[in-house]
Protein backbone atom coordinates (compact mmCIF):
# COMPACT_ATOMS: atom_id res chain seq x y z
CA UNK A 1 0.00 0.00 0.00
CA UNK A 2 1.34 3.47 -1.05
CA UNK A 3 0.64 6.26 1.72
CA UNK A 4 0.29 9.25 -0.22
CA UNK A 5 0.23 12.86 1.80
CA UNK A 6 -1.41 15.45 0.11
CA UNK A 7 -1.22 19.11 0.97
CA UNK A 8 -1.68 22.48 0.11
CA UNK A 9 -2.06 26.09 0.86
CA UNK A 10 -5.05 28.16 0.64
CA UNK A 11 -4.71 28.77 -2.99
CA UNK A 12 -4.51 24.61 -3.97
CA UNK A 13 -6.83 23.93 -1.26
CA UNK A 14 -9.79 23.35 -4.49
CA UNK A 15 -7.05 20.92 -6.66
CA UNK A 16 -6.21 19.59 -3.43
CA UNK A 17 -9.50 18.48 -2.30
CA UNK A 18 -10.45 17.38 -6.00
CA UNK A 19 -7.06 15.11 -5.97
CA UNK A 20 -8.01 13.45 -2.60
CA UNK A 21 -11.54 12.77 -4.28
CA UNK A 22 -10.22 10.75 -7.02
CA UNK A 23 -7.85 8.87 -4.95
CA UNK A 24 -9.93 8.26 -2.21
CA UNK A 25 -10.50 4.78 -2.09
CA UNK A 26 -8.50 3.77 -4.92
CA UNK A 27 -7.15 0.18 -4.59
CA UNK A 28 -3.21 0.47 -2.97
CA UNK A 29 -3.34 4.15 -1.98
CA UNK A 30 -3.81 5.18 1.53
CA UNK A 31 -4.30 9.26 1.17
CA UNK A 32 -3.65 11.33 3.91
CA UNK A 33 -4.88 15.13 4.04
CA UNK A 34 -2.51 16.96 5.82
CA UNK A 35 -3.89 20.42 5.39
CA UNK A 36 -4.87 23.11 4.66
CA UNK A 37 -8.82 22.43 5.02
CA UNK A 38 -10.37 26.05 3.37
CA UNK A 39 -9.98 28.87 1.67
CA UNK A 40 -8.50 30.96 4.16
CA UNK A 41 -5.48 32.60 3.89
CA UNK A 42 -2.48 30.46 5.17
CA UNK A 43 1.34 30.14 4.56
CA UNK A 44 2.72 27.47 2.72
CA UNK A 45 5.53 26.69 3.87
CA UNK A 46 4.72 25.22 7.17
CA UNK A 47 2.53 22.60 4.86
CA UNK A 48 5.12 21.98 2.44
CA UNK A 49 7.66 21.46 5.86
CA UNK A 50 5.22 18.89 7.46
CA UNK A 51 5.03 17.08 4.29
CA UNK A 52 8.71 16.65 3.51
CA UNK A 53 9.15 16.22 6.82
CA UNK A 54 7.27 13.09 6.34
CA UNK A 55 8.51 11.87 3.18
CA UNK A 56 11.56 12.16 4.81
CA UNK A 57 11.17 10.01 7.93
CA UNK A 58 9.28 7.40 6.23
CA UNK A 59 5.82 8.28 7.14
CA UNK A 60 4.76 8.67 3.57
CA UNK A 61 5.84 7.20 0.87
CA UNK A 62 5.32 10.17 -2.17
CA UNK A 63 3.42 13.36 -1.47
CA UNK A 64 1.28 15.81 -3.97
CA UNK A 65 1.60 19.66 -2.80
CA UNK A 66 -0.43 22.33 -4.39
CA UNK A 67 -0.07 25.59 -4.62
CA UNK A 68 -0.87 29.08 -7.14
CA UNK A 69 2.35 28.11 -8.97
CA UNK A 70 3.88 25.27 -7.05
CA UNK A 71 7.26 27.38 -6.52
CA UNK A 72 7.28 27.90 -3.32
CA UNK A 73 5.93 24.43 -2.05
CA UNK A 74 8.90 22.66 -4.40
CA UNK A 75 11.69 24.70 -3.41
CA UNK A 76 10.56 24.43 0.60
CA UNK A 77 10.21 20.90 0.35
CA UNK A 78 13.80 19.98 -1.17
CA UNK A 79 15.56 21.61 1.77
CA UNK A 80 14.36 18.59 3.15
CA UNK A 81 17.31 15.55 2.77
CA UNK A 82 15.97 12.49 1.22
CA UNK A 83 13.11 14.28 -0.29
CA UNK A 84 12.77 15.14 -4.60
CA UNK A 85 10.20 17.69 -5.05
CA UNK A 86 9.47 17.87 -8.57
CA UNK A 87 7.22 21.18 -10.32
CA UNK A 88 5.38 19.51 -13.47
CA UNK A 89 2.94 21.02 -15.45
CA UNK A 90 2.58 18.02 -18.05
CA UNK A 91 2.15 14.27 -17.87
CA UNK A 92 5.92 14.22 -19.91
CA UNK A 93 7.65 16.38 -16.70
CA UNK A 94 5.80 13.68 -14.29
CA UNK A 95 6.74 10.48 -15.78
CA UNK A 96 10.48 11.69 -16.34
CA UNK A 97 9.97 12.89 -12.51
CA UNK A 98 9.42 9.72 -11.65
CA UNK A 99 11.50 7.43 -14.15
CA UNK A 100 14.91 9.44 -14.21
CA UNK A 101 14.67 11.52 -10.78
CA UNK A 102 13.18 9.50 -8.40
CA UNK A 103 11.04 12.28 -7.26
CA UNK A 104 8.95 11.52 -4.35
CA UNK A 105 7.05 14.63 -4.06
CA UNK A 106 4.96 16.00 -6.88
CA UNK A 107 4.44 20.13 -6.82
CA UNK A 108 1.65 21.24 -8.94
CA UNK A 109 0.39 25.39 -9.49
CA UNK A 110 -3.46 25.40 -9.39
CA UNK A 111 -3.04 28.66 -11.58
CA UNK A 112 -0.91 27.51 -14.03
CA UNK A 113 -2.96 24.18 -15.03
CA UNK A 114 -6.02 23.28 -15.48
CA UNK A 115 -8.16 20.81 -12.66
CA UNK A 116 -8.37 18.25 -16.21
CA UNK A 117 -5.01 18.19 -16.40
CA UNK A 118 -3.89 17.72 -12.92
CA UNK A 119 -6.11 14.58 -11.94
Amino acid sequence: MIRLALGSDHAGFGLKDSCRELLAGRAGIEVIDVGVYDIQSSDYPAVAHRVAVGVAEGRYDRAILVCGTGIGMSITANRHKGVRAALCHNLYTVRMARMHNDANILAIGSRVIGEGLAL
